[in-house]
């Protein structure tokens, strides 16, 4: 209701508190994904993990309004410790919980913790069916490992009789892979995997072209123009429902108005240093909301959008 007062009126509304909240385990990973501050070691903020003291504060503050939480924003979330301790608190509190890995650590012992943990839905990076193809995006990483991983959290449903969490399979599109579309959906199926979505990504030196932009257009977030350039496919409104809805905090309580903020700049306030409340409902987060009903175009995370974009198989 809020984003569509604020949409009509072009004045930011907040009337309520987001249904919504991402929240980062660590921005630590095991490979070297190149579009990826976290794969590249190229972040300027602060590098860590997620304390499981500060995630059930910040919980506790939430969660009667919070209907859904991912915990991902950079890194790969298994590499925190407490990960699926703080997965299980979140499930407790009657909060559908989601997360995304590259399923690297998802031995036979982890994936038991991960149905235990009652996480209703696990995302697993998979972007590629041939080694050779895989590796080419997710650099240092093992294709077997990911297919092991997705046996052993499907074996420990079926041992735990449980429905969840739900399993996808997210393909990252870009112009290596885009030959294996129809590959991946039979590795699922014969998986026994429950879902298969097809993701654009996001390329930051695109003006130019970029050798991960893929061919099909149906799968790229860029359109090249007639004279050899590129820019981004969808129309940039000045609107945002997310902004509304819900936000992202990084592992160590900086909130940030979505995930296209990979390098936290636009800081919209601290959970350690004020209430979730307050920093909802403050100047900062109004003003650029304004920003976005303003002019949208002017702001540099805006410019990568994906929003639209997932394709499902």
């Amino acid at each position: 209701m809020s984003y569509h007062v604020s949409k009509a009126k072009k004045k930011s509304v907040s009337l309520g508190f987001p249904i919504s909240m991402a929240i980062e385990p660590t921005t630590s990973c095991n490979l070297r994904c190149p579009e990826c501050p976290s794969g590249l070691r190229q972040f300027t903020r602060p590098i860590g993990m997620l304390e499981p003291t500060f995630f059930k504060s910040t919980i506790d503050a939430v969660y009667k309004e919070l209907i859904y939480l991912t915990f991902y924003f950079q890194g790969e979330p298994y590499l925190n410790p407490n990960f699926l301790e703080m997965v299980k608190y979140a499930s407790e509190k009657g909060i559908y919980t989601s997360t995304s890995t590259n399923a690297h650590y998802l031995n036979e012992e982890q994936s038991a913790k991960t149905v235990e943990s009652k996480l209703d839905r696990l995302i697993i990076s998979i972007d590629g069916t041939t080694q050779e193809t895989y590796e080419q995006y997710r650099i240092g990483g093992s294709l077997q490992k990911v297919i092991d991983g997705t046996k052993h959290i499907i074996a420990a449903k079926k041992r735990l009789k449980s429905k969840t969490p739900h399993i996808v399979f997210q393909f990252l599109v870009v112009k290596p892979n885009e030959h294996q579309l129809n590959d991946v959906q039979l590795l699922a199926k014969k998986l026994g995997v429950d879902e298969v979505v097809f993701k654009t990504a996001q390329v930051y030196n695109f003006e130019n072209g970029n050798s991960l932009i893929p061919d099909n257009i149906k799968y790229s977030r860029y359109k090249k123009n007639s004279d050899g350039t590129y820019s981004i496919k969808n129309k940039l409104l000045n609107q945002c429902w997310r902004m509304w809805s819900s936000c992202v905090a990084t592992w160590d309580g900086v909130v940030v108005p979505c995930c296209f903020d990979k390098d936290a700049k636009h800081q919209l306030g601290d959970l350690k240093q004020q209430s979730f409340k307050e920093l909802w409902n403050s100047e900062k987060y109004q003003n650029f909301r304004q920003s976005i009903l303003k002019s949208r175009q002017e702001i540099d995370i805006c410019k990568n959008c994906s929003e639209g974009t997932k394709v499902w198989a």
